[in-house]
């Protein structure tokens, strides 16, 4: 909306004499573990009512991306559960939580968590922008009401913006094509063909649930998988994290965790492998309407194509602020923007786990509020 309040704007920058109908210190963007776990130091901080932080979160219901897991992902299956600080998930669950949904299961954790915390959460709420004030506030447009922030703390995650890789004949093929995001159990493949696309945990975990009713499948990925062997230690995560962490320093978009660590060898990883279904094959050169075709002239026939490409930050709201650099990457120090030092994004790059979330949430809060004098 630039000059849209009749003044000219610098980049990035809204005119002063606007009013909004919210004023509040930090505005929290998404309720997820990164959410949570910043609202929570915000909480223990001393901020209290309107006037000290509100997070603002797109859901219907608390549970960030867990609420849309598919059915049949079990708590046992589950890789990289950490609790959020504070309250431990062990300390609220039931007996036999290992053989229910993971959906319901952390959504119901997380439910607890913000009642337990008296958390300001506000939902369902999504954030259209957030633009930069010529006094050093920012103004948080949403579709109900504005909010003047003098911080924001960003951690909107990514599974609103699943990533489709476009290849020749895509929109020829004739069969199902699907995304992670859409997959809601094996049922709907029983007695199909099933291209897998991708070589991260959620298309090795796919694959091993679907592989027991499908007529067969196919598994292709850009690079080799790496499937980590042996014990994954604390010194195999922080070389991770440091990887990722020397890639957004430089600006550059964060690559995924499974590209730095591997492929963690689980029990049904184990059995997959031994099965066939995790024999992989390159990437193919086309889609055809019936499967895809590889560059030598093979050809597969499919009925479903599964696309477990992964998923992008969805960043797209703080576009207004200019943040993204010449590579498409945003310069960062820990959780803190470069350009933008009353702006943290929590759950992006090095903090994008569960537990580095957590971590990153009490980072952020600690800097924010003493830029902020608090």
């Amino acid at each position: 909306m630039p000059g849209s309040f009749g003044k000219p704007e610098l980049p990035g920058d809204v005119a002063l004499g606007m009013r909004a109908a919210h004023e509040t210190d930090v505005v929290v963007i998404g309720a997820g573990q990164a959410g949570l776990s910043a609202a929570y130091f915000l909480r223990r901080a001393g901020l209290r009512g309107e006037k000290g932080f509100v997070v603002l979160d797109h859901g219907k219901r608390p549970g960030g991306a867990w609420q849309h897991r598919w059915p049949t992902l079990r708590m046992s299956r589950v890789h990289g559960v950490h609790d959020l600080p504070g309250l431990r998930l062990a300390d609220v669950s039931e007996a036999g939580e290992e053989t229910r949904s993971a959906a319901e299961v952390m959504t119901a954790y997380f439910e607890h968590y913000e009642r337990t915390f008296d958390l300001p959460v506000r939902r369902p709420v999504t954030v259209r922008s957030v633009r930069r004030l010529s006094d050093g506030r920012f103004l948080v447009d949403t579709p109900g009401e504005t909010w003047f922030a003098r911080g924001i703390v960003n951690a909107t995650g990514t599974w609103d913006k699943p990533f489709w890789p476009y290849y020749p004949g895509r929109d020829t093929f004739r069969g199902r094509q699907l995304h992670t995001a859409d997959y809601t159990g094996p049922a709907p493949f029983t007695g199909r063909h099933v291209v897998v696309v991708g070589g991260g945990t959620s298309a090795v975990q796919l694959l091993a649930e679907i592989a027991e009713v499908t007529e067969g499948t196919t598994w292709v990925t850009r690079r080799p998988p790496v499937f980590h062997e042996g014990e994954f230690t604390p010194e195999h995560g922080r070389a991770a994290v440091a990887e990722v962490e020397r890639r957004v320093r430089e600006g550059k978009p964060p690559e995924s965790v499974v590209s730095v660590t591997g492929l963690t060898l689980t029990p049904e990883v184990l059995e997959a492998r031994a099965s066939g279904a995790l024999k992989r094959q390159p990437m193919f050169e086309r889609i055809t309407p019936h499967g895809v075709r590889w560059a030598d002239g093979r050809e597969q026939h499919a009925d479903v194509i599964l696309w477990a490409t992964g998923f992008r930050a969805v960043l797209d709201h703080l576009a207004p602020l200019r943040l993204r650099g010449p590579g498409g990457g945003i310069r960062m120090d820990g959780t803190r923007v470069a350009t933008e030092p009353r702006l943290h994004l929590v759950g992006y790059g090095p903090s994008a786990s569960t537990v580095g979330a957590n971590r990153a949430g009490r980072a952020a809060v600690r800097e924010l509020l003493a830029e902020l004098g608090r």
